[in-house]
Parts: structure tokens; sequence; C-alpha cells
């Protein structure tokens, strides 16, 4: 077999920055992925360009991906934390690693924070934890959001016997498979039309602008990673009259994805002008804010809403699409950002609610907690409890980082669970398997003061990003569950 060999051209080509970091992405995968072929090497230089904090903890790609995080600029205020924190609650703290408790306390700590919580799903993530909920005052945390801007659930709700997924596999398949786009790198051909891609920022803002036609061929795919596409069933038990349909079971079509290169490159743009602006503690830097009231601030909210904006586009191209397939028009769709921020009220006082990887849950709002590729999601509506700030889970929560998954779980014990759940799964590896994630009942179960459950989803037809680099041992997947 013949060792790759990769060009600086080619680094530069996918997006690679000139500087330092292309020899030493060049020198890393020539030398510890020699055996690769030239498109798998790339593919994983690809993913590390998207979201490098993912890959910090890698001791082979960490270096490749400390040469892409924003550095501080010599200028900018010094500020210090707080010695004591604001206090939080944790719901189902038992089943919370310690590494996201510290990033939580680190929060807490901050001069701006007011409120925050942190949900049962919750694991390390970078900056804020994800399942981390941070409300602060006139200020936004671009990490605080995360690098997924806008990373949300969609569901629609079709009037259609589940039999038919069983009787018409084949069908649902298809319209699957024809419906979108996975992996990292993603994009059509012939780019969609929505109003969305006219917004004016585009051509406002010089970042913005030299996005959008790539944010164009993107819209509508899914990336990789912890994004799916997928159809099963949907049980309805009783009447609920923010729900509006009938009890009964049902087809839905549930996705989960974000705003793909779009919402990553603002995160990356805003924190390394929000860490040169204030300079926090190594331990806190990546929770550097910038204010609503500076230039800065205001920029990165307007883009920060354009990327959630585009995320539920995608969401609807994607669910518009395949309700064409089908015939047939939704009774009902749920949806819910899950890494954002929102101006709310707190206390009577006016604040900036971060939900990275945490669900809104105000009163009677509607949102889509879900599983793993074999465990059900739940219709939920919130209870509008203050001591969550307003919030609940957005999943099930990892207990295994992508790598130990894949090393731990064999290809037998992988396909057997698939098998035990009767799902059909189009991609995805054994980094998203069951087993890598929490018991969503018991999640569940440890916020049910946060929101009830009004309806169930069980997958059946599962379609995730099918690239062989899924079962690489050393490859690290972008963890965008909670980003």
């Amino acid at each position: 077999m013949s060792k790759l060999k990769l060009t600086g051209k080619q680094i530069r080509t996918i997006g690679y920055p000139e500087g330092p970091v292309v020899s030493v992405a060049m020198h890393t995968m020539c030398t510890k992925f020699k055996y690769h072929t030239e498109d798998e090497a790339l593919e994983i230089l690809k993913q590390i360009l998207n979201a490098p904090e993912s890959y910090l903890d890698d001791e082979i790609l960490k270096p490749i991906a400390e040469k892409l995080m924003p550095e501080p600029e010599a200028e900018g205020m010094n500020i210090s934390l707080n010695a004591s924190g604001i206090q939080f609650n944790v719901f189902g703290q038992e089943h919370i690693e310690e590494g996201a408790m510290h990033q939580m306390y680190q929060a807490a700590k901050l001069p701006i924070s007011v409120a925050g919580a942190l949900m049962p799903d919750a694991h390390s993530g970078y900056g804020l934890p994800i399942g981390g909920v941070l409300a602060t005052e006139n200020a936004v945390i671009p990490y605080g959001v995360g690098v997924d801007i806008g990373c949300r659930m969609c569901l629609s709700v079709f009037d259609i016997d589940p039999k038919e997924l069983t009787q018409k596999e084949s069908s649902f398949t298809r319209e699957l498979l024809e419906a979108t786009l996975f992996g990292s790198g993603g994009q059509f051909d012939q780019a969609e039309n929505h109003e969305v891609m006219e917004n004016e920022l585009f051509h406002q803002l010089p970042l913005l602008k030299n996005l959008h036609g790539r944010a164009w061929k993107q819209l509508g795919t899914s990336g990789s990673g912890n994004h799916f596409v997928e159809f099963g069933t949907v049980e309805i038990s009783k009447n609920d009259s923010v729900l509006g349909i009938e009890p009964g079971n049902y087809i839905g079509l549930l996705s989960h994805s974000g705003s793909r290169a779009l919402g990553a490159n603002i995160a990356n743009h805003y924190t390394k002008l929000a860490i040169s602006k204030r300079r926090l503690p190594a331990e806190a830097k990546n929770l550097a804010w910038l204010n609503l009231d500076e230039e800065e601030g205001i920029e990165y909210w307007s883009a920060m809403n354009l990327a959630g904006d585009y995320a539920s586009a995608c969401h609807h191209v994607i669910h518009d699409k395949i309700a064409k397939l089908l015939g047939r028009k939704p009774i009902k769709m749920v949806e819910n950002h899950h890494n954002f921020a929102w101006k709310e009220k707190w206390e009577g006082k006016d604040v900036i609610v971060h939900r990275k990887g945490a669900t809104p849950a105000g009163k009677d709002v509607l949102g889509i907690i879900p599983g793993s590729m074999t465990a059900p999601g739940f219709i939920v509506k919130g209870k509008g409890e203050s001591a969550s700030v307003n919030s609940a889970s957005h999943g099930a929560g990892r207990k295994m980082s992508r790598t130990r998954a894949i090393e731990s779980v064999t290809d037998k014990q992988f396909k057997e669970e698939i098998e035990k759940h009767n799902i059909k799964l189009l991609g995805g590896g054994k980094d998203e398997s069951p087993f890598a994630y929490k018991d969503i009942e018991v999640v569940m179960q440890s916020q049910k003061a946060l929101v009830d459950i009004i309806g169930k989803f069980i997958p059946k037809i599962v379609k995730m990003d099918g690239a062989p680099h899924k079962s690489w041992r050393k490859k690290r997947i972008t963890d965008i569950t909670g980003e």
C-alpha cells in the first residue's frame, strides 16, 4: 500500500489559513495517518477545522487543533473572576461528570453572571459545559452559545399509519437518502432557494459576505457527528391543548442539525474578538464575552440570530422535501434551538440566557428531547421552572467520548444492539452508538419538575453520516450535540 502524500495546497484548499498550521497538519497526517487515502486524511482535517476545540484532548490531533484555536491579542482588559460564584441548581448531579461541574463553577464566577443551572445530560464542553445554562447582564458569550449556533430539533408529525414504515420501508429509506446530505463538508451542487439567504447581513458584514456562497450550497445539509434525520413512530397518549394532536399513533420525521460552517465561523471569529477584549484567567478564557452596547457585541448578536434562522431554514428545506415526496403535509411541527442565547426577563431584570445544549422550557413551551439512535425521544412542554432558568436537557447526553466509544464498543456489540431494537441504520458509527449515551429514561426522570412529557418518538429508520472515518480508531468527530 502506498503511503499518504499531502501538499500544502491541498490543505489550504479545504480552508486552512496560511501559516504554521499547514505544515503541522501535513506532518501529522503523513506520519500518523500514512496508510489512509488522501480523501480520508482531508476529511479528518476538515473535521478539525470545523471545531478545533473538540480535538484538544486527542494526543495525536491536538497540535493541529491548537494552531487553529483563537489566540488572545496583546491588548484588552485583564478581568478577574469573583471569589465566589452565583448559586446554580444542578439536576441529576449523580450522573454528571466532574469536568462539567468544574466548568459551570468557572462560569458562575464571571462578573457578568446573574443566574445559572446545569441539566442532567451535562458533560464537558468548551467554555460553558454542554448542558449549561447561564444568564448574564448585557453580555453575550460566543462559546456560551457554542460553535454550532442554532443547533436544533425539528419534528414533523404525519397522519399516516406507522405500519407503513415496515410495509414501505424501501420508500421511506429512499426519501431520507434523497432529502439531505451528510458529512462535514457536504454541499449541494445546486443551491436551494430560501428567503434566509437574502438577509441583508450577508452583504453588510465582511465575515458573512465571504461565507454566503458556501452557506447557500450547504442549505438543507445535515453535517456529521450526532446529526441525523430519521423516521419513527409518534405516540400521543392524551389530549394536550398546546400540542393540539389527537391521541393516537403517527409517523414522525425527526431531524437534528445546526448552522453548519456558517455558525462555526461566526463562533470562532467573535470568540477571538471577545478574548482579545477581555483577558480572563487561562482556565476561563473561553468564557470571554462581548457587551451588547459595543460594536462587536451588536454584530455577534445579529450574526448569531442569522445563524439560528439559517439552521431553522435547513430543517424546513429537508422537511418540505420529504413532505412533498410523501405527498402529505404534516399535521404538526414541533421545533426548538438548543445552542443559542435569548433576551429574557429574570426576576424583573433584562438578561441574556445562554443555553448551550439545553432546551427552552418556559411555561407551555414545546420542545423535543431525543435519546439515541435506538432510544426514544420525547415531545415535552415546559413548566416554566425558575430553578432551571426555564430550561431542560437537550438529549440523553454522552457518557463516553467518541474516541472511547470507538475503542470500547465492538462491531458485534454495535450490530446486535441495532438489531435488538429493529433499527434500520443508514450511516452512523460506533462513536454514536447507544452505548455512548446516558439512559434517556433516567435523564427524563431527573427533570420531571422541569417538563411534562406529552408524546414519544420511537426511531425506526435512522440516517446519519456514513463516511468511513466513523470507525477510524484515533478519529475524533466534531461534538455538536451541545455545540
